[in-house]
């Protein structure tokens, strides 16, 4: 990657990034040569896959975003990384299951704090870069339908027909203190990319963080995904899901977006707007590290002018 496509995001001193899935894996990974001055906060609500099993046999927050934003962080594949990353094939009752989703629950179990947890993790994969859960406890989102009706979890809120009016943590909980100062003391926030509502959303539901986003000094960028979503996020527009955190947040909080070109004409908030294609050449649906890492690095310089 050149160095200009860096310039001003290597003057940074510190940025967090808040997401789930994916989309966060790939932000951390564009951008893992910031090291320790990079902090993903990472929404803990899945109940699917592997992590939905061990949700709903054994408790605890979820584990394979988190997970999965570590490996992709990870510069070099080495032993330990495959280790973390090896998923049980078969049909027993390890089937499915990822072997580091596993040693997380492990830690858990062990009264071991999950942000302590993946410290742990952090260390043994060689990981500089900060990755804090959105909260310490177990947590999961719901969501309100206009006539009323509540559904409960992750899955429940991708699979709706309808958008919802609303969506909720159930219980509410506390965030990660570690997740409240990171916001607090960081030059930039990313938003995104990711689902709307169960990726990005369930940790701007956090009283703390969002509390945080409105009293930050940083200039708060998001990032919009490179297709249109397979849930109930796929009838809200560019401006319909900033004008949503923005909502949330009772104030507007949103400085910038980066987006592709083809969305960027149904923007219609006053704020900077960097149209780019950015989509990589092996998984077109997910964004290229290094046009990601430009992109964020031309908006950082725009919002600094």
């Amino acid at each position: 990657m050149t160095t200009s496509s860096q310039l001003h995001l290597r003057q940074v001193q510190h940025i967090v990034a808040i997401g789930g899935g994916h989309g966060l894996g790939r932000v951390m990974s564009s951008l893992s040569f910031l090291k320790e001055r990079l902090t993903g906060i990472v929404a803990t609500t899945d109940n699917g896959g592997s992590t939905g099993r061990i949700r709903q046999d054994h408790g605890g927050i979820a584990w394979g975003d988190l997970r999965n934003c570590l490996t992709q962080i990870v510069a070099k594949p080495t032993t330990a990384s495959s280790v973390f990353e090896y998923r049980f094939g078969g049909d027993g009752v390890l089937a499915g299951h990822n072997l580091g989703n596993l040693i997380l629950k492990a830690l858990e179990d062990m009264h071991i704090r999950p942000t302590d947890a993946i410290n742990l993790i952090r260390n043994f994969l060689k990981v500089k870069s900060y990755l804090i859960p959105m909260s310490d406890q177990p947590v999961h989102l719901g969501a309100t339908l206009a006539s009323g009706e509540q559904v409960f979890g992750e899955v429940a809120v991708d699979n709706l027909a309808e958008l919802p009016t609303s969506v909720f943590l159930q219980p509410q909980v506390s965030a990660s203190p570690e997740a409240v100062n990171a916001i607090l003391q960081a030059d930039y926030v990313l938003l995104g990319p990711g689902s709307f509502l169960t990726s990005i959303m369930p940790t701007l539901l956090l009283p703390e963080v969002m509390n945080a986003l409105k009293n930050t000094p940083a200039k708060i960028i998001f990032i919009d995904n490179l297709g249109v979503e397979h849930s109930p996020a796929a009838r809200l527009s560019l401006s319909d899901r900033i004008n949503w955190i923005n909502q949330c947040a009772e104030q507007d909080i949103i400085d910038g977006a980066i987006t592709p070109p083809e969305f960027a004409a149904e923007c219609t908030l006053n704020i900077p707007l960097l149209a780019k294609k950015l989509n990589a050449d092996d998984v077109s649906y997910r964004h290229d590290r290094h046009l990601l890492c430009a992109a964020i690095n031309e908006m950082i310089a725009e919002l600094s002018d």
